[in-house]
């Protein structure tokens, strides 16, 4: 029966169980976790604002995976998972067709391109930069919540997006009002799925943080480079790292659905999730220098996480980002998580 199932309707044999498996798991996590949470038993709610965290944390990274159409045959069987999933992180807001075409330029250009320009917002109003400097050194995702609000605006912002005013209309009615009942039922409760969220933004940026140093580039501007780093394997694989939370014991990769084999997703993106500690051991071993250290990468988002605000754009040439991943003091990229399309 499950040969049969895998056959109809699953891209790869033997993706079914560990597909099946994510997916149970990141719904108990979320919907577990807010049971927990809305129990208002104080033990409880610790462990139900943990486990809602991680369940998004999981939903959004098999997102990733629907948006490389790995996990089903049909592209629109993984568009609607993909849509679905969404509606757990909180993406939901831009259009799951905008996100699967922000990433792919990722991988075709190998650049970080976007529309809403944060960096230029933030050095036009001071006040607002200060605040989110201050929210960074306290290690609040401030940049996270500004590009997730952007994404909320962005179809009153952007001529482009303005058929998708009555949309984003709708799912801010729908889910703000989701959000005043749990307040009213507890302020606690409401508290509690605040910092699961923002729990999870910290795990994304932590994982998108050091993994390129593409530099952001404004879809507005003409980059003629672009061109020549297009399809340039060189180039993509020279500015790829992989950040795993642990080389001598896999299974805790697992934590972040294997995102951390960056490299090797990056060789072939079709490859599922489960299988990507298999492709990087064969392409790159044991002892792969694309691999940062977990320590350094510690030391690197703490030492940078208010410098990353603005970036350093030094750190896109030559090898002195990866001299600064070995010793843990790389500045790393904010705003370019594949859940914000803009």
């Amino acid at each position: 029966m499950i040969h049969k199932i895998e056959k109809i309707w699953f891209r790869y044999k033997g993706s079914l169980r560990p597909t099946i498996s994510a997916l149970l798991y990141c719904q108990l996590a979320y919907f577990g976790g807010a049971m927990l949470i809305l129990s208002l038993n104080p033990a409880f709610m610790i462990i139900g604002t943990l486990a809602m965290a991680h369940g998004m944390v999981i939903a959004a990274y098999m997102i990733h995976d629907c948006g490389h159409n790995t996990l089903f045959k049909s592209p629109h069987h993984n568009a609607m998972l993909g849509k679905a999933l969404n509606w757990l992180t909180g993406g939901c807001y831009g259009t799951y067709e905008d996100l699967r075409a922000n990433h792919m330029q990722h991988h075709v250009n190998n650049a970080d391109i976007t529309t809403f320009d944060y960096r230029g917002y933030l050095a036009r109003h001071p006040v607002q930069c200060k605040m989110v400097q201050a929210l960074e050194w306290l290690y609040v995702p401030a940049v996270e919540f500004l590009m997730h609000g952007a994404l909320m605006l962005a179809p009153f912002l952007f001529k482009d997006k303005k058929d998708q005013r009555l949309r984003v209309t709708m799912i801010i009615v729908v889910r703000f009002s989701l959000l005043l009942v749990v307040f009213f039922y507890s302020p606690a409760a409401y508290l509690c799925y605040l910092f699961a969220y923002t729990i999870f933004l910290m795990v994304l940026r932590f994982m998108d943080a050091l993994q390129h140093n593409y530099g952001l580039m404004l879809a507005a501007d003409h980059h003629a480079d672009l061109m020549k780093r297009r399809g340039d394997r060189d180039y993509e694989e020279s500015h790829t790292f992989s950040n795993l939370i642990s080389v001598n014991y896999p299974w805790l990769n697992l934590l972040t659905l294997n995102f951390g084999y960056h490299n090797a997703h990056h060789t072939k993106p079709t490859v599922p999730w489960y299988d990507l500690p298999k492709l990087h051991q064969a392409r790159y071993g044991d002892q792969a220098g694309c691999v940062i250290p977990f320590g350094k990468q510690l030391s690197s988002f703490h030492k940078g996480r208010v410098a990353r605000v603005f970036g350093d754009e030094s750190e896109t040439e030559g090898s002195r980002f990866a001299q600064r991943l070995q010793n843990g003091s790389a500045v790393g990229a904010n705003g370019v998580s594949f859940l914000t399309p803009l």
